[in-house]
C-alpha cells in the first residue's frame, strides 16, 4: 500500500493512505534493515515522503520503501556532525517565519535556509511576524530588511498573527501547494498557523523573559490538511491540488550540508547573475582580483550584510570539511 507521511514521532510515523476515504491515518514503523543501508540521515523517513507500507492485522503498518524525493530541506543534525536531518520532503514552497525582535532572527540564519532552498529549487517567502509589536525603530529596520531581500529576489511579508495583518494574502499564496514553515522557536510560527487555519489549535508557547529566546512548543513535524473553505481537514479532497502545510519544531541553528566553497555563490541569486563577469571561472569572491561580486558590494548593488553572511558560510563549510 502507498501513503503520505503526515507526522513523525520518533520511531512511529502517521501515514495517510493514498486515496483513502475513511480519513484515518495508519501508525507505521520503519522496517528494521532500512536504517542499515548506508543512510546517514537521523530520520530516514520525513513528513511529506510517499512510502510503501504493509498493513498488519492489528491496524499498524511497516514501511518497506520510501519513494524518491523531488526535493527536501536538510540540515546537519548538530554543528559538526556528519549526520543529517531532513526537515520535510516534497515541498512546493518554504515560508521562513522570522521576527525582528523578541526574539530577533538573524539574517545569517535566514540566508542558510535560503541557500539550501535554492539548491533544491524550492521557492521561498520570508514572513516577518509580530509587526503589531513594532515601534518606529523596528519599522525602520523592517524597511531595510525588506529592501535587502526583495532586491535579492525574495518576497517579504509583514504579518501579525494577533491582529490578522497580511494573513489573507498569505492564505491565497498557499492554496493548492505544500508549504513548509520553518523558523526559530518563539517567532510565533504556531500562532501564525492557528490564525491561518481556523480550528487548528496548535499549542503556543511564550518567549522567555530572561533570555528573549523562544520555548519549543512543536515537538514533531506534522502535515496539516486545509479544506476548500480554509479550515482544518482530515484528508485532501479529490480533484484539485490539496493545500498542505507542514509545521516543524523551532530550529536553533541551521547547519548546511554538501556545499562547496567555490559553488556557494550560485545559490545567492544576486551574485549568480554576475558570475560570468568575474575574471576567474572558479572565483570565490574573497581575495581574487577583478571580481564582479566584490565590485557590486562596493557599489552597493549587493547588500554588505548578505555578502558578510556569504563569507561566514564559506568559513563554516571549510571548518566542517576539516572535521
Amino acid at each position: 500500500m502507498k501513503g503520505l507521511v503526515m507526522r513523525t514521532t520518533g520511531s512511529w510515523y502517521k501515514v495517510l493512505p493514498e486515496g483513502g476515504a475513511d480519513n484515518a491515518t495508519v501508525d507505521c514503523r520503519l522496517r528494521g534493515n532500512y536504517r542499515l543501508r548506508g543512510n546517514k540521515q537521523t530520520n530516514p523517513v520525513a513528513v511529506g515522503d510517499w512510502v510503501d507500507y504493509t498493513l498488519y492485522d492489528d491496524g499498524t503498518g511497516v514501511i518497506a520503501q520510501v519513494d524518491d524525493r523531488r526535493n527536501y530541506i536538510v540540515r546537519r543534525a548538530t554543528k559538526l556532525s556528519k549526520q543529517t536531518h531532513v526537515i520535510a520532503a516534497n515541498v512546493d514552497r518554504l515560508c521562513i517565519v522570522a521576527a525582528l525582535a523578541f526574539p530577533r532572527t538573524s539574517t545569517g540564519f535566514i540566508d542558510r535556509l535560503l541557500v539550501t532552498a535554492e539548491a533544491y529549487h524550492i521557492p521561498v517567502a520570508i514572513i516577518i511576524n509580530k509587526i503589531d509589536l513594532h515601534d518606529p525603530a523596528d519599522e525602520t529596520l523592517f524597511a531595510r530588511f525588506k529592501a535587502i531581500y526583495q532586491d535579492a529576489g525574495y518576497p517579504v511579508h509583514g504579518v501579525s498573527a494577533l491582529r490578522g495583518d497580511g494573513l489573507e494574502a498569505l492564505r491565497s499564496s498557499m492554496r493548492g501547494q505544500t508549504t513548509l514553515f520553518c523558523g526559530h522557536s518563539g517567532v510565533g510560527k504556531s500562532a501564525l498557523l492557528n490564525a491561518l487555519v481556523p480550528g487548528l489549535q496548535l499549542r503556543v508557547g511564550e518567549v522567555s523573559d530572561w533570555s528573549l529566546k523562544g520555548k519549543h512548543t512543536t515537538t514533531f513535524a506534522e502535515m496539516i490538511v486545509v479544506d476548500s473553505a480554509g479550515g482544518i481537514s482530515q484528508h485532501p479532497a479529490a480533484g484539485a491540488a490539496p493545500t498542505l502545510l507542514i509545521d516543524t519544531p523551532g530550529i536553533k541553528e541551521f547547519g548546511m550540508v554538501d556545499f562547496k566553497p567555490e559553488e556557494l555563490s550560485h545559490f545567492f541569486p544576486e551574485m549568480r547573475t554576475l558570475l560570468p563577469q568575474c575574471h576567474f571561472a572558479n572565483c570565490t569572491h574573497r581575495h581574487e582580483p577583478r571580481c564582479a561580486v566584490k565590485e557590486a558590494v562596493e557599489s552597493g548593488t549587493i547588500s554588505t550584510e548578505r555578502y558578510t553572511n556569504y563569507l561566514n558560510i564559506i568559513d563554516q563549510i571549510e571548518e566542517s570539511e576539516t572535521n
